[in-house]
């Protein structure tokens, strides 16, 4: 940083970031020059240092983010006006065989978990309500619904009676990928570790068959599961019924399991970014990041995902792959996802929102660069399948779309026990069962948004934190959410509609 109305991220920059908003006639150092803003710059929003010349590269992180579509002169706004995408995007086969390590840390940090028959750790104690098909979401959620309020007080040490219900199940072929998909996407959900058991529910007649899932579920299942068919049990009214009464049991079950103390290297980690702005690869992603090498040094797992936000910063993880082969899994997600959206008349900077645009975001190079800094600096280990269960430690890839629910979606059925989540338009995501914990871009943000933000990373451009000391931080957080205090998305009642399953495949 050279000056406080600005920063600039790598001295190779042709571009620095305003730290607030500048009007035209304002001087700024920048580098030792002196520049002048030549128009009103909103905070988050960059502007050229030095000249740029039509069809050279933009350049911030010391990584191209453009093509200036016009000479850009020292002080100009440099967004969707005059920056536009390269021609061609090569995928840089850049594997290396000297991939960082980091070493494990002296003192392991531990929380209070709930521990499974099959060892896996919970950080909350749900009951689920799971819809084999759309037919009988309804009847799903009335069942859930009986245990709201003061229904749950006999069993405190249970956090609640999700239902998980999706709009999809039937008019699909039973052995296409997007049944496929569904599937592993209910079963990973039925067994992840924050349930102590699921109640499975069909309507009868479905594509997507109750007597199918229970069979997926036969390798891993959680040690409560139940199933009802509503046409075998006489329709709603009935199934209602048997339904509560069967969540009733499960909950005494439940309710017995106490927290115990575990080690840190359980937690399995989702990161996710939603309203990105100017700042989230400056302050929260960065800080994320380091949280993540410390979860890491712990032994524990942290899952990146959004694929199509990956797109220009590949080059970043593929040179920390462990191997050529997962560095390889990594490109063919990428190739994939360029057919996909060309198929569907797109192209991948697409991506970044308005929302994102309007944060200083500018194309989807410039977003990605931000969005890898959530990995931190560690081996990339494993590239997985939607929705596919995360075996590995240390740093994983799942391939999802960048729609944040879909996303931490597949990360969940993926065996995430945890997601954090950082932000800078604002998102108010939470997630059922599995606590989603939120940081903030900015202090604006923070503070206009107080009731549903759990970190303030906009310390770091504020001078009060290092990256280094705001990971240290969001680390322990993570710790005491694990442990059971209560994410604000959480305390809001976050978390009952934001099951969203990656839907592929011919609905007929």
């Amino acid at each position: 940083m050279t000056d406080q109305t600005i920063v600039i991220l790598h001295n190779e920059d042709n571009v620095a970031v305003a730290l607030r908003a500048l009007e035209a006639g304002t001087p700024v150092e920048a580098g030792g020059q002196r520049v002048v803003v030549r128009g009103s710059i909103a905070a988050g929003h960059k502007l050229a240092i030095r000249r740029i010349a039509r069809g050279s590269a933009v350049t911030k992180y010391r990584q191209t983010i453009g093509i200036a579509l016009a000479d850009v002169e020292p002080g100009e706004h440099v967004h969707v006006h005059n920056v536009g995408m390269p021609e061609h995007h090569p995928h840089r086969p850049t594997h290396s065989d000297a991939v960082r390590s980091l070493a494990p840390v002296d003192r392991p940090g531990a929380f209070q978990g709930f521990v499974r028959a099959d060892g896996q750790v919970g950080t909350r104690n749900y009951i689920g309500v799971i819809a084999s098909v759309n037919c009988s979401a309804s009847v799903c959620h009335a069942i859930a619904d009986a245990f709201k309020g003061d229904a749950m007080d006999p069993f405190s040490t249970v956090d609640g009676v999700v239902a998980i219900t999706h709009q999809s199940g039937c008019g699909m072929s039973a052995t296409g990928d997007g049944m496929a998909l569904l599937r592993r996407t209910l079963t990973g959900y039925a067994c992840n570790p924050n349930f102590a058991g699921v109640l499975l529910v069909g309507l009868g007649c479905e594509v997507n068959q109750v007597s199918g899932l229970t069979r997926s579920l036969e390798a891993g299942s959680p040690a409560l599961v139940e199933t009802l068919v509503i046409q075998d049990e006489g329709g709603v009214r009935e199934t209602v019924a048997r339904g509560i009464a069967i969540v009733r049991e499960m909950l005494s079950a439940a309710s017995r399991i106490r927290r115990i103390e575990v080690p840190a290297a359980r937690l399995k980690v989702g990161l996710q970014c939603g309203g990105s702005d100017g700042y989230s690869g400056i302050t929260a992603n960065p800080a994320l990041g380091a949280a993540v090498d410390l979860l890491v040094r712990h032994g524990g797992t942290a899952i990146l995902s959004e694929t199509p936000e990956i797109y220009g910063a590949e080059h970043l993880l593929t040179a920390r792959a462990v191997s050529s082969d997962v560095a390889g899994r990594l490109l063919d997600k990428l190739r994939w996802w360029e057919r996909y959206a060309a198929e569907a008349g797109g192209d991948m900077n697409n991506n970044p929102s308005p929302g994102n645009k309007a944060g200083g975001i500018t194309t989807i190079l410039e977003k990605s660069l931000g969005a890898v800094s959530k990995g931190g600096s560690t081996a990339l280990n494993a590239v997985y399948e939607y929705a596919e269960r995360a075996s590995e430690s240390g740093l994983v890839f799942m391939d999802t779309p960048g729609y944040d629910p879909v996303s931490a979606t597949g990360q969940i059925a993926g065996g995430a026990n945890l997601v954090c989540f950082t932000t800078g338009r604002g998102s108010v995501f939470g997630s059922k069962p599995v606590p989603t914990i939120k940081l903030a871009t900015t202090t604006g943000l923070f503070e206009r948004m107080r009731a549903d933000m759990d970190f303030n990373c906009g310390q770091i451009v504020d001078g009060s934190l290092t990256v280094e000391q705001a990971g240290a931080q969001v680390f322990q957080l993570m710790l005491d959410i694990a442990s059971g205090t209560k994410t604000h998305s959480e305390q809001n009642g976050m978390g009952d509609r934001e099951f969203v399953p990656w839907l592929r495949g011919a609905i007929m």
